[in-house]
């Protein structure tokens, strides 16, 4: 009896020694489990995009600044610009989340996607509910006239000072109040339907100047092909009400994503150095007019 109880007794240790060991294991398991979900949890958004080599990025379908091509492949201006840095931060993949413009910064701030790829102007109202890389691309009006400039027409002011120009604009367009703010009679403005026809009315001698925003200008000069008119490059911008016309667009980040906006500046201003920003915007229709210069989204959006 005392040989078969001492035996027992060694089972019975060697069961609590077993269960010890493995309730040990499970609890460490656990342990591990939960470290790693409040690393998870803490993780910011660059971090979790370059872990898992991908982000998910909100569009709006507006050429040149992002949209689909028929084929289903996210290009533009925004988009391909994006594309190469995030690739140079180890994000190698892009998921384009189709969104109507309005309800872009709603959709970051939900967290239906990670960043904005959409060319979208930076203003004080926007930069309150969003974080603003610094802007990759500028707008600003920009006109064309008879090859050699014979009015030497370099502003709207120009124009304005000379009574014998005239100048060619689509009807309903905000340069109609531009050259009216600034001082341009209506004797000199030549409104006409579209902007083909106010390359005719240049071309014809109609008008000795066209005017709107720098890329539909140059698409407009794209297409003509005519070699007897001309951008004039050294243009100088409207000031309305104290302010230039000209806007900045950029990629749109949480507030609070500040070292992926950080990552992303650094490696916007290598691509400017590089003369690689201008050699994308070109690809569509964008010249060095279009470049940003040394704004930034601070000053832009106070």
């Amino acid at each position: 009896m005392k040989k078969w109880g001492h035996a027992g007794l060694c089972l019975v240790l060697f069961g609590l020694l077993v269960g010890c060991g493995n309730g040990g294991n499970a609890s460490s398991e656990e342990s591990s489990l939960s470290s790693a979900a409040v690393k998870t949890a803490s993780e910011t958004t660059l971090a979790k995009a370059q872990r898992e080599g991908f982000i998910s990025v909100g569009f709006a379908n507006e050429r040149p600044y992002a949209y689909a091509t028929p084929d289903g492949k996210l290009t533009g201006e925004a988009v391909e610009i994006s594309r190469k840095i995030l690739s140079n931060l180890g994000i190698q993949e892009m998921d384009g989340v189709l969104t109507e413009f309005g309800s872009l910064i709603p959709g970051l701030k939900a967290k239906r996607f990670d960043m904005i790829t959409a060319g979208m102007f930076i203003t004080p109202e926007r930069a309150r509910q969003v974080a603003f890389a610094n802007p990759e691309y500028s707008i600003g009006e920009a006109i064309a006239v008879k090859k050699g400039n014979p009015l030497n027409l370099h502003s709207y002011e120009d124009i304005k000072a000379n009574p014998k120009a005239k100048v060619a604009v689509m009807v309903g367009a905000i340069e109609v109040e531009y050259l009216k703010n600034v001082g341009v009679a209506d004797s000199q403005i030549l409104t006409v339907p579209d902007q083909p026809s106010a390359i005719s009315a240049l071309q014809s001698g109609r008008a000795d100047a066209i005017t709107m925003t720098g890329p539909s200008l140059q698409a407009m000069l794209d297409s003509a092909k005519d070699n007897k008119i001309e951008r004039v490059m050294d243009f100088t911008q409207p000031v309305i009400e104290g302010k230039s016309v000209r806007g900045y667009g950029a990629a749109v980040f949480r507030i609070g994503d500040d070292d992926f906006r950080e990552a992303f500046n650094a490696e916007l201003q290598k691509l400017k150095e590089s003369g690689e920003l201008l050699e994308i915007l070109k690809e569509f229709g964008f010249t060095e007019q279009e470049l940003p210069g040394d704004a930034t989204a601070e000053e832009l959006g106070k």
